[in-house]
């Protein structure tokens, strides 16, 4: 289980926003942040790493959260921790390579919460090997979480978000979408789709108030990297959290403005560009 969690939430996080709530935050002057209580957010693979400093982030400013992650006790974990610091957060089993399991947590969040404001496409896989030692499952299996994952779930939570007046969608995209190295054809193939599919997905769904944001995050202190690169030297990473930070900022744009993208690095990043 993780650690014991250490969150100034407001008392009320649990509440849903009433429909005058939403009408007051429609009316705010535009040069006021939005603020996150009440909003219901989707994210997956929330049960550790970004999605699960992403979950503690946004929970603490009142929103209520929909955690989803392969690995069913993770996102049990989690959303009991964040339970006992007063957020609302619901944990759901969701392998994004599935289409059919991607459908239908977007309809059970929607059922239970009454709406879904925010899908965070975080889930990813990936196998470090050179192309000639790459299956053809293994690249079959990275794409369909890095790419027609997202896509589906933003398919489905698109139309949810239309019939409530807009929403967000962000992409992790990772610093793979902008550069590449050996031995990760089908990450970087995965990672650079994302990409494209979140400017896409940006142009065609603004004028249905729905925002998408692509994050291009630097590496991070989170298990994707350190359990499978133990050599990596944690001081040139940086904490999931500041990332969580600049989704956060991402979210709380005032009215009339949205963020396509956005660059969050490790000060000591090396590689970039």
């Amino acid at each position: 289980m993780n650690s014991p969690l250490s969150i100034t939430a407001p008392v009320d996080t649990h509440t849903p926003a009433a429909p005058d709530d939403l009408a007051r935050e429609a009316a705010r002057p535009a040069t006021q942040d939005r603020p996150l209580r009440g909003r219901v957010v989707l994210i997956t693979g929330a049960g550790q790493g970004l999605g699960a400093a992403l979950a503690r982030e946004l929970g603490a400013q009142g929103a209520r959260l929909a955690l989803a992650d392969q690995h069913p006790q993770r996102a049990e974990d989690e959303s009991a921790a964040l339970a006992g610091a007063g957020i609302e957060a619901r944990a759901y089993a969701l392998d994004v390579a599935d289409p059919a399991q991607c459908i239908d947590v977007v309809t059970r969040v929607d059922q239970h919460f009454g709406r879904l404001d925010v899908l965070v496409n975080n889930a990813a896989t990936d196998v470090t090997a050179p192309m000639d030692e790459l299956t053809v499952p293994d690249w079959l299996r990275i794409l369909h979480t890095n790419l027609t994952g997202p896509f589906v779930l933003s398919k489905y939570a698109a139309a949810r978000m239309a019939d409530h007046g807009g929403g967000h969608i962000v992409n992790i995209a990772s610093t793979a979408s902008k550069r590449a190295w050996p031995n990760a054809s089908a990450y970087h193939a995965s990672k650079w789709g994302l990409l494209g599919l979140s400017h896409a997905l940006h142009a065609e769904l603004r004028p249905q108030g729905i925002h998408v944001c692509a994050v291009v995050a630097g590496g991070m202190r989170t298990p994707f990297l350190l359990d499978r690169f133990p050599t990596l030297d944690p001081a040139l990473l940086q904490e999931p959290a500041a990332v969580a930070r600049a989704i956060r900022h991402v979210l709380s744009q005032p009215a009339g403005s949205c963020v396509a993208e956005i660059t969050v690095l490790p000060e000591r990043e090396t590689s970039w560009p």
